[in-house]
């Protein structure tokens, strides 16, 4: 079992895998388990700290979570943000009730006794508060840390015990030094080193990869997106020569795609079986509206190809996933497992095929992966590359998927790539995409009139995708993406930008 320097208990709080990504950039490896976890599985991870995270309960209801008790037992440093808070005061035998001032959003708190949380910080400080609870009374043994106007026990603690309290989040970014205090607790209070980076997680999974797999081979299937190309550039660092990766063309692919894919392997050295199967898509896909009936059509098709591929390949025993951690996470505040959720298309083939499976990622975040891309020689492009759906253009495609859409898309998607690069703003966007309408209205081109096609531009920022605002893009930069589209790319007269945000819109259109 993999150690961890820091163990976030999870109660339900939508920030909790913000504690964990915290820790991780100051080089704290943590790892976030759900709040019910058994005390040997603890103990098995021999951490240097626990945390206990938010969580939407209240101490004091007949549903209430609770961590195993003994984790107060053990010796170790503990830090309890908001819910964690109120589970510590609680368990300290001090009161908990609604709080007559709920308090959400910034607030001020002022530091009035020294101690590790805050060392070397300044004694006045702005907070991201979110909480309808409060604690009415100091356990025993503890000392106020710090105050805010509506919170005279706004930080608690008790130094010789090495238990901190916050009523607040310090792993938003609104609470100025939170990411400092985090790192003051793994640093002063559980003595943990900033060791952890994705050079020395290469070398490990390198190793580990080594061990488990030994002179069998691993099926890699490709897509050209970050996740695929970083776990098969690791696994070829570790047994390239026992590595078989597929790349499956479903001729929905944006323009120059599987040119890059194929260029990016070669300069890797990695061998690279390139599959054109565009033409069993599209006329799988003819005369299809529904958004989820392309899915299913592409989802299906693509492991029917992949299959057909890998039967060739009868000594092989592994099948890589790109599984991040944010998809392995237990999430549920009740503790019940949770099915994976893979990103790839090749989710029923494992048994099917009698392949094990191998996660290389599953214990990393999306920015780690890019790091560990960049640790692995992937190029920058590659690498920071926005992301791109499964089923590719179909479903930025409104209505029939047909080989002169999809020209028209993608000829409309490399003006808005350009201008997004030039202008500096692509890199400062999470996702940025043409739709095809595919709804005609009247317009005027010189003296004639006009019928043609409606695109619409859709620009997002967002840091993980669950949610998203659209990009605020310059006027001028939106004229230039607009002017350029209608006349350079026939059949398309009118472009609209698109301003909604997720939710209650989704990103992508379908």
């Amino acid at each position: 079992m993999k150690k961890a320097d820091i163990l976030v208990l999870d109660f339900g709080s939508q920030y909790t895998q913000l504690i964990a990504r915290r820790l991780r950039e100051q080089g704290v490896y943590a790892e976030i388990l759900p709040f019910n976890v058994s005390l040997e599985d603890i103990k098995a991870k021999e951490p240097k700290g626990i945390i206990l995270s938010g969580g939407p309960a209240s101490v004091y209801a007949n549903d209430a979570y609770f961590c195993d008790k003994g984790v107060f037992e053990l010796g170790l440093p503990v830090l309890g943000i908001c819910y964690g808070m109120q589970l510590m005061a609680h368990h300290f035998n001090s009161s908990v009730a609604p709080a007559g001032h709920k308090e959400y959003g910034k607030a001020h708190i002022d530091i009035i006794k020294d101690n590790a949380l805050f060392k070397n910080l300044p004694k006045k400080q702005i907070v991201w508060m979110s909480h309808s609870d409060k604690v009415e009374n100091l356990p025993a043994g503890f000392e106020v840390l710090a105050t805010s106007e509506n919170s005279p026990f706004c930080v608690f603690g008790d130094e010789k015990r090495r238990f901190y309290a916050l009523q607040f989040h310090p792993e938003v970014q609104h609470s100025e030094f939170g990411k400092s205090i985090l790192k003051n607790f793994a640093k002063y209070a559980c003595e943990c080193e900033s060791i952890w980076n994705m050079g020395s997680f290469a070398k490990t999974q390198t190793q580990k990869i080594k061990e488990e797999v030994k002179n069998d081979k691993v099926l890699c299937a490709v897509s050209g997106g970050v996740d695929s190309s970083v776990v098969a550039a690791l696994l070829a660092s570790a047994i390239k020569d026992q590595l078989i990766v597929v790349f499956v063309d479903n001729g929905l692919l944006r323009s120059g795609e599987k040119e890059q894919v194929e260029a990016m392997f070669k300069r890797l050295g990695i061998d690279l079986i390139s599959i054109d199967a565009s033409k069993l898509f599209l006329e799988r896909l003819k005369g299809v509206l529904d958004p989820e009936a392309k899915r299913k059509i592409i989802g299906n098709t693509f492991i029917e190809v992949f299959e057909a591929e890998a039967l060739k390949h009868k000594d092989v025993k592994y099948l890589a996933q790109g599984t991040l951690y944010t998809d392995i996470i237990e999430s549920s505040v009740i503790g019940a497992s949770k099915t994976i959720k893979s990103h790839h298309n090749v989710g029923g083939l494992p048994e099917k095929m009698n392949l094990k499976l191998i996660e290389p990622l599953k214990e990393i975040f999306k920015d780690e992966v890019r790091a560990l891309g960049l640790e692995l020689g992937l190029s920058k492009d590659i690498v920071y590359r926005h992301p791109f759906p499964g089923p590719g253009l179909a479903i930025r495609i409104m209505g029939e998927v047909n080989e002169p859409s999809l020209e028209l898309l993608r000829k409309a998607d490399v003006i808005l790539q350009d201008e997004l690069r030039a202008s500096g703003w692509y890199d400062k966007t999470w996702q940025a995409f043409c739709v095809l309408l595919n709804v005609k209205s009247v317009g005027v081109m010189g003296d004639n009139r006009t019928y043609d096609n409606a695109v619409c531009v859709r620009v997002v920022n967002a840091s993980d995708g669950m949610t998203a605002t659209f990009a605020h893009l310059p006027y001028e930069l939106l004229e230039n993406i607009s002017r350029r589209i209608i006349n350079e790319v026939e059949g398309i007269n009118r472009v609209v930008y698109d301003i909604s945000s997720k939710p209650p819109a989704t990103i992508e259109w379908e």
